[in-house]
């Protein structure tokens, strides 16, 4: 069965205003892809455990759909309650992300052609697997320190328009309710994410998506989404989709929304979409939804050992893939040799004398002098003697 068009395919943004990201992947604020349809190229760091959900509320007119077991074309209105869900980490690699997309919803259609009947159902409607990954990230000139110019510091850099760019690779399951199931099966999802930062609060994404590639299900869209953060905490988006799809009708999406910052790692949002496709029957969407990450990123130490470095993500490595049952915590040689060397300079080091050299002319002095105070007791010494001596003549 075909997907429905824009079953709020849960896909990026809101979080992206909060925070410039384009020199980092990880950021202090939470970096949600909710409310809009665009996915950023930027991945929300390692060790970042990240949940994205929401509810929507969806009404469907005059759609046309292929109904596979009665080899027949079908027209139907609808109404559906539905709650997408995203859970998104990062590993391995900064650049690396890696993206599970489920949506579960209880839909009840009445179809109208050729036949009246009705039917309603409650299940899976998509369950797709992927990884997206940052394959350049542009460099934007700082102008903070420009002084001699007012016009050159607070100027527009022309290389804002040169994007950063992601690529995403996913899998459409077909452990789907047999209503949404594809009937060719498991499908491919390739994309292309682009983001351009106009300015610390003016984000503009575009996406090129080919979903359920090979297959009679096939679509392909385009996504322009624009964010404008108004605040630390709040933030507003206005988003434009085209899906054209092989088989059944394309439509244009337009949708506007926005997000509440409730702390650094928490987010809701609200969005409204309006759905018009090539036969001018309309659909529309309103929905809201949370974000919640749980952080355990750490920033790479630098300068610390390499050999060291190597060996703790080849251990991590080996705990993730072994769910922990081999800890690998022997060392490799390499890493050992290190450790002696470290341990070595570490020793001789606190062998060493920290005393500054002597002063040779200092010391000359020091012991002329002595020598002349010696002299001149002899000399006081003797004068004593004298006079005692003398005194007891008299006497």
């Amino acid at each position: 069965m075909s997907q429905l068009p824009l079953m709020k395919n849960k896909i990026i943004l809101l979080g992206l205003l909060f925070t410039q990201i384009t020199f980092a992947q990880y950021t202090e604020v939470i970096n949600s892809n909710r409310p809009g349809n665009a996915n950023s190229p930027y991945s929300i760091g390692t060790k970042v455990y990240q949940i994205e959900t929401g509810l929507f509320y969806q009404t469907i007119t005059d759609f046309i759909t292929e109904n596979y077991k009665a080899n027949r074309y079908e027209l139907y209105n609808s109404n559906i309650i539905g709650t997408d869900i995203t859970i998104r980490t990062g590993y391995f690699l900064e650049k690396l992300e890696f993206i599970l997309d489920i949506n579960v919803q209880n839909e009840s259609r009445n179809y109208t052609f050729p036949i009246e009947y009705s039917e309603s159902v409650l299940g899976l409607n998509t369950l797709t697997v992927g990884a997206k990954y940052l394959v350049y990230t542009p460099k934007y000139s700082d102008r903070s320190g420009e002084i001699r110019s007012w016009n050159t510091r607070h100027g527009f850099d022309k290389k804002r328009f040169i994007p950063a760019v992601g690529v995403y690779a996913g899998l459409n399951t077909n452990f789907l309710h047999d209503l949404y199931k594809n009937p060719d099966g498991l499908s491919p999802k390739i994309a292309i994410f682009t983001q351009n930062d106009f300015s610390d609060k003016f984000i503009v994404l575009t996406n090129l998506i080919m979903d359920k590639a090979f297959t009679d299900q096939a679509e392909n869209s385009y996504i322009i989404t624009a964010t404008y953060s108004l605040s630390d905490k709040f933030s507003a988006f206005g988003e434009h989709q085209g899906v054209f799809r092989k088989v059944l009708p394309n439509d244009l999406q337009f949708a506007i929304g926005s997000a509440y910052l409730l702390s650094k790692d928490m987010q809701v949002d609200f969005s409204v979409r309006a759905i018009i496709d090539q036969n001018d029957n309309n659909s529309f969407l309103i929905g809201g939804g949370f974000s919640w990450r749980l952080d355990r990123h750490r920033d790479e130490i630098i300068g610390a050992d390499n050999n060291e470095v190597q060996a703790k993500q080849k251990r991590s490595l080996i705990s993730t893939l072994t769910f922990g049952l081999i800890s690998g915590k022997k060392t490799s040689q390499s890493s050992s040799n290190s450790k002696r060397k470290i341990k070595s300079q570490t020793s001789t080091a606190k062998k060493r004398d920290l005393k500054a050299p002597p002063n040779k002319n200092l010391e000359k002095a020091k012991k002329k002098n002595r020598k002349n105070r010696e002299k001149a007791e002899e000399k006081s010494e003797k004068a004593a003697k004298k006079r005692d001596k003398k005194f007891s003549k008299k006497k």
